[in-house]
């Protein structure tokens, strides 16, 4: 492996941040600097973690930073079910990014146990 782009768990969170980003137009106006924007933090802070802690070249801090990352996808996958049950967004909406957080989880667990 020579990047952390050539991580899976990577290339899937970048595809969430971008989920992500489609769903916020349709949350209203009063959320615009609230919820919509905690939840592009979250969603940011998911690759942005695996690729700092990649280019940390510690075993440690690379586990430090995969945990993060974790903590901000469960982070995210709780607004999204914030904004369902808000009624900001239908489940229907919300699914492909749910079932994203779950597969990125599944996926930082089995990278933080390899490390």
């Amino acid at each position: 492996m020579q990047s952390y782009k050539d991580l899976i768990v990577w290339q899937k969170s970048m595809t969430l941040v971008e989920n992500i980003y489609g769903l916020m137009k349709f949350l209203p106006n009063e959320e615009k600097y609230v919820l919509s924007d905690q939840m592009r933090r979250s969603a940011i802070s998911i690759p942005s973690n695996i690729a700092e802690g990649y280019d940390r070249r510690s075993t440690k801090d690379y586990i430090n930073f995969l945990s993060f990352a974790r903590g901000s996808n469960s982070e995210l996958q709780t607004q999204l079910y914030i904004c369902n049950r808000l009624n900001f967004l239908s489940k229907k909406q919300i699914q492909p990014s749910i079932d994203l957080t779950e597969e990125i989880s599944k996926m930082l667990n089995s990278l933080i146990n390899k490390l």
